[in-house]
């Protein structure tokens, strides 16, 4: 078939592009190979709009085998022989349309990454944003949504131990949904994605392919409208089981050294495993598509080429191991068929029977070698006039504390999330800030945690993404951990939006400076660029899903409060300061305000004061001052054992400032009575050592089961704690 720029503009690419392919390829593209080109140079597959900001991302760590992008996930050394492979990814846009199949097949996909690499993936997180709880649509989103990432985790038999959920109106026809995997490998037991070594065979197992998927590269690359639901490819199914039995035949084939790579068939199916393997190892490929096992006659060569058919793998086999190969596959009742072999030549070469369907080298089609990269222009939005303004002192201080309190606890963003997590396969993890895993034959657990406000970035996309930094590694430090490395899933409208683009600009900005300071660099991730519908874009979401490391379980710090008698002290400063805030957005109603405060060293010397603190013996708790404030933590922190306490505001501050602001670095800590000495003591050494100002103040006692706020009595914790509890599902009902 002769193609035209027409066909390519269909096809998603530009007039330019296609000009690029014919001079790539001198001579005009058939069909089956623009389609090929048009997927894998996406913006989902090539990071064409992103690529040239995400290689200024701190990559390199102590901890660190490879840099980032090297692989198809991180790869994080702990030590003692294991390593770590983690990665966070996006499924919005098949979310928003089959929010159920969107979302298990995500799940699906990112196991696929960790289990491609030899680990064996020990944990899930996730990290959802959906539009207001109270409106239909968004119901079904959340209930499908939800049922999804169950029905994928219960029959995987990986648990979902943490992350986050939102709800803000600007996500209602672009809901998130980032899921982050974990696994675990014997140092030097990875499996790379790549090609080599002319005349080994290429095998294609696990699932048949269809006709589902196709064209989901480029669906997942243009703004959510009306129409998606018509422009969305045949919906990917997931099948759980099949991917389990398919991550079992993986691993058990990795020992036996048979294989030279191997990689999850995901967005562009056949074409992107074969051009990104073959770009790797410098190498080609022959394929022969009529071998691969198909669910429909008659596919046409790029249906098979660009299929994104759940459960599968193309791998690289060692020549006379094949039947190594087809001997695990066969144990495990799954599809098993070479399809090609590895060619010295560079190029992809695919056939359907004798037909030569593409002809093209393999380096043109990804990232780093042909695909092209663009500098997108940006200018500062137009709603920071709005923010400006703002001035806390035309707020009246609320004369009412628990008023609002018993508002905040309720407000879908503050309240537990436990309808929703109550679904999934959970395991069993510490209450702590972070999710803790224990690693089997060790000492040592995981500690791991998604964060990111996109409220805050909105506000400042700067110093907003400075702060998700900086709240996951808070998280992982309340939890006794060291924060190691991140994983990225940035998500935003569309790039060619200008002030969209300088969100994603300053965004990255942030995070590079917050991970150099935090010494964690990145390991990899995702982009999620148009989740933009004709209502406007989402706010800037740049997720960030971070690792620690527990070196043993006396560190182990957890979040509730311990003892009857045991004083509650607030680490860090007070100040004047709502913006931003729930309680600012959603009980006073203000739309547009700045970025609460934070300075990136303060946050520093306040988590190494917690480390510290830590080390010394003398916390019994630490939680995180975040969204709802000091309030809503310490209330967090009574929760766990049904602890009451006594807490008393500060005349130097607004009430209003000092419950419910959510100015940074802070964090709640227990301490017994008689550890009191020592932990002033560790106060004053960090200060004498550093010169630097740790503020502890004592602010309340662990009493009763009681809230008391100012010498006044709220209310039992149980009656809260079901309010709390159950607040989420009320909305939903």
């Amino acid at each position: 078939m002769q193609t035209t720029v027409e066909i390519a503009e269909q096809l998603g690419l530009t007039a330019d592009e296609f000009e690029r392919i014919k001079s790539t390829l001198g001579r005009t593209p058939n069909f089956t190979e623009l389609s090929m080109y048009a997927a894998m140079w996406s913006e989902h597959c090539s990071y064409k709009n992103s690529i040239v900001w995400l290689k200024t991302l701190t990559r390199e760590g102590d901890h660190l085998p490879v840099k980032a992008g090297e692989e198809n996930a991180g790869l994080v050394d702990i030590g003692e022989g294991n390593a770590v492979v983690f990665k966070i990814e996006s499924h919005n846009h098949p979310s928003a349309i089959e929010p159920f199949q969107g979302a298990a097949t995500g799940v699906g996909g990112i196991h696929r990454d960790i289990f491609t690499m030899g680990a064996r993936p020990i944990a899930t997180l996730n990290s959802l944003r959906f539009g207001n709880i109270n409106n239909n649509k968004s119901k079904d989103i959340i209930k499908g949504v939800v049922a999804g990432i169950s029905h994928y985790g219960k029959d995987f038999g990986v648990p979902t131990v943490g992350g986050e959920i939102y709800f803000e109106s600007n996500y209602l026809s672009n809901p998130l949904v980032n899921v982050m995997s974990v696994g675990v490998v014997k140092t030097g037991q990875t499996i790379s994605a790549t090609a080599y070594g002319d005349g080994n065979p290429v095998f294609v197992v696990g699932g048949v392919t269809g006709k589902d998927g196709i064209g989901g590269a480029v669906f997942a690359s243009a703004d959510i409208t009306e129409d998606s639901a018509e422009d969305l490819p045949e919906v990917q199914q997931s099948n759980p089981a099949l991917g389990k039995r398919l991550m079992e035949a993986c691993l058990e084939l990795a020992p036996a050294k048979a294989l030279i790579g191997m990689q999850d068939i995901g967005a562009a199916g056949i074409t992107c495993c074969a051009a990104e393997m073959s770009a790797k190892g410098e190498h080609g490929m022959v394929l022969q598509l009529e071998k691969v096992p198909t669910r429909h006659p008659n596919m046409r060569a790029w249906e098979i080429l660009l299929s994104e058919s759940q459960e599968r793998m193309l791998m690289v086999v060692k020549k006379g191991q094949e039947q190594t190969v087809i001997d695990i596959f066969s144990k495990w009742e799954l599809h098993c068929a070479q399809i090609g072999h590895v060619t010295a030549d560079k190029t992809l070469k695919c056939y359907l029977n004798e037909t030569l369907e593409a002809d093209v080298p393999a380096a043109s089609l990804v990232p780093g070698g042909g695909a092209p990269q663009y500098h997108r222009a940006y200018t500062v939005p137009t709603y920071f006039e709005k923010i400006r303004p703002f001035d806390i002192q035309f707020i009246p201080d609320t004369d009412n504390p628990q008023f609002v309190a018993e508002r905040m606890i309720a407000q879908p963003n503050i309240a537990s999330k436990r309808w929703i997590y109550n679904q999934y396969n959970g395991g069993a993890t510490a209450p702590s800030d972070a999710a803790i895993i224990p690693l089997t034959g060790t000492d040592k657990s995981l500690a791991v945690t998604t964060d990111c406000n996109s409220r805050y970035v909105y506000a400042d996309p700067h110093q907003g993404a400075q702060i998700a930094v900086a709240e996951a590694a808070r998280n992982i430090v309340c939890s006794g951990a060291e924060p190691l490395a991140i994983s990225n899933c940035l998500n935003f409208g569309n790039p060619y939006d200008p002030e969209v683009y300088y969100q994603f600009v300053y965004a990255l900005k942030g995070i590079t400076e917050a991970c150099r300071k935090f010494n964690t660099p990145i390991t990899g991730g995702n982009v999620s660029f148009y989740n933009q519908s004709p209502d406007g874009a989402i706010y800037p979401t740049p997720v960030i899903g971070m690792l620690g490391i527990l070196e043993n379980q006396d560190a182990l710090l957890t979040q509730g409060f311990k003892h009857e008698g045991d004083l509650i002290y607030l680490l860090g400063r007070s100040r004047n300061d709502i913006s931003s805030s729930e309680y600012l957005h959603k009980i006073i109603g203000i739309e547009y305000s700045p970025v609460p405060h934070f300075n990136i060293e303060e946050e520093l010397h306040l988590q190494r004061a917690v480390s510290k603190l830590n080390k010394a013996g003398v916390l019994q708790s630490a939680h995180d001052v975040s969204e709802g404030g000091l309030f809503i933590s310490v209330f967090e922190s009574a929760i766990p054992n049904g602890l009451g306490f006594e807490i008393h505001t500060n005349d130097n501050f607004r009430t209003d400032a000092f419950l419910f602001g959510e100015s940074q670095s802070r964090v709640i800590v227990s301490i017994r009575p008689e550890d009191k000495e020592k932990f002033d003591a560790v106060i004053h050494a960090i200060i004498d050592a550093t010169e630097v100002s740790v503020r502890a103040e004592k602010i309340g006692v662990v009493k009763g089961d009681t809230i008391v706020v100012d010498k006044e009595v709220w209310g039992k914790v149980a009656e809260w704690k079901r309010i709390y509890n159950t607040a989420v599902e009320e909305h939903l009902k």
